[in-house]
């Protein structure tokens, strides 16, 4: 019965439910709730099912099972369903891997004014203000949210991809190089 109250739970929520939160719904045991979420994962990670449940963002959620990414990713990028544009998507990288940092730091990296970017990103959630900087006039810093972490399948930020895997071996970045200079 628990773990049906757990998976409830999980599906009705808009947000990963740590073990805490779920001992204070349903009253249960830390170890009672660890057990079961245990179980939840291997049932659904044993069969063909189209979910699993992951560790996000201090806490438990369901997501997809990666096994049907294809699919997924089918829908997901068809054009109604899109959500994020490039420039979306490369902002977000950039404040994923440099924050805290500023707006005009990041328009700097990307060549472009990212006002609305940024705005668009605050507005969804997946960016927040994190402090000032102590710069001439204190702009704003900028830092991902729990909501990025969780739309990215991410415990923390030290899963995110290191940039290495993303730079140019040494031949291309001589390319690059000769180019830039011409």
């Amino acid at each position: 019965m628990l773990k049906g109250i757990i998976e409830s739970l999980l599906f009705v929520s808009d947000e990963p439910l740590s073990v805490a939160k779920l001992q204070q719904v349903t009253g249960q045991g830390q170890t009672e709730i660890e057990v079961a979420l245990e179980e939840i994962k291997v049932e659904l990670a044993d069969g063909e099912r189209g979910i699993v449940l992951q560790e996000v963002a201090g806490g438990f959620r369901f997501f997809t099972n990666p096994k049907y990414s294809a699919y997924v990713e089918k829908l997901v990028l068809s054009s109604e369903f899109r959500r994020l544009t490039q420039a979306a998507l490369e902002t977000l990288a950039v404040i994923a891997y440099r924050q805290p940092i500023t707006r005009v730091e990041v328009s700097n990296i990307r060549g472009v004014s990212v006002d609305s970017v940024l705005a668009n990103l605050v507005a969804k959630g997946l960016v927040k203000e994190v402090g000032k900087d102590d710069a001439p006039g204190h702009p704003t810093l900028y830092g991902t949210s729990d909501i990025f972490l969780e739309s990215f399948g991410l415990k923390d930020l030290g899963e995110l991809p290191s940039l290495e895997e993303f730079s140019p071996d040494e031949e291309t970045a001589r390319k690059i190089q000769r180019h830039l200079q011409s």
